[in-house]
């Protein structure tokens, strides 16, 4: 099944390296399909086309979508290029969404910035939010890979296990793996609320969808 999808990403990517050498401009959304790819195939020839192809964007004064960027980091942590991820990262606009949010985490595990790990997690459970605003969430996932981390560091892991239980209880654990969030594509609502509007107007009389009825 995995050489099947290697096989279908590989020629996608080959296409849309095609069309860069076609001088096809790239818009926000083929960058983010360029790089989601470059991600699954997890190699370092896709590490090193999804640097090139970000690099003469950046050059080009093309703006990234953070959801690039995040695909672009995610990358750039598998293959242990911790430099890297960090330099992508850091130029993220508004880190704040859960994706970001979960990088981060993994930046500081595979960096051995453990001390400011826990602080981040430590802040992000004892936050005193309105409940208006939202809590920052943490894969298990992401969390499994910190405390496997500090694990060795009983001071350290005896603050995470605390931490952990307030996170849990505050809700902020969810189940997604960090390949799930980033892969996951959310509804076009815009769209759907377009097409609604649309079919309130009868396409056979052209007026109103109730006023078509009552006149049928």
């Amino acid at each position: 099944m995995w050489n099947w999808l290697k096989m279908s990403f590989t020629g996608a990517l080959e296409v849309l390296i095609e069309m860069k050498n076609q001088d096809v401009k790239f818009n926000k959304e083929t960058y983010v399909l360029a790089f989601a790819i470059c991600y699954k195939l997890n190699s370092p020839e896709s590490l090193k086309i999804c640097t090139t192809l970000r690099e003469e964007a950046l050059i080009k004064g093309e703006v990234l979508s953070r959801r690039a960027s995040c695909f672009a980091v995610a990358l750039a942590l598998n293959q242990n290029q911790v430099a890297k991820a960090i330099s992508i990262f850091s130029q993220i606009m508004k880190p704040e969404s859960i994706i970001c949010t979960n990088l981060n985490i993994l930046i500081h595990i595979q960096s051995n910035m453990l001390k400011t790990l826990i602080k981040i997690l430590k802040d992000a459970a004892d936050g005193n939010l309105s409940k208006f605003v939202k809590r920052q969430e943490f894969s298990e996932e992401v969390l499994a890979k910190a405390r496997k981390k500090v694990k060795d560091v009983p001071a350290l892991l005896a603050k995470f296990d605390e931490i952990y239980g307030k996170l849990h209880i505050n809700g902020q654990v969810t189940t997604c793996t960090l390949d799930t969030l980033l892969c996951h594509t959310p509804g076009d609502r815009k769209s759907h609320m377009v097409l609604l509007s649309k079919r309130t107007v009868s396409h056979r009389t052209f007026q109103p969808l109730s006023q078509s009825l009552w006149a049928e």
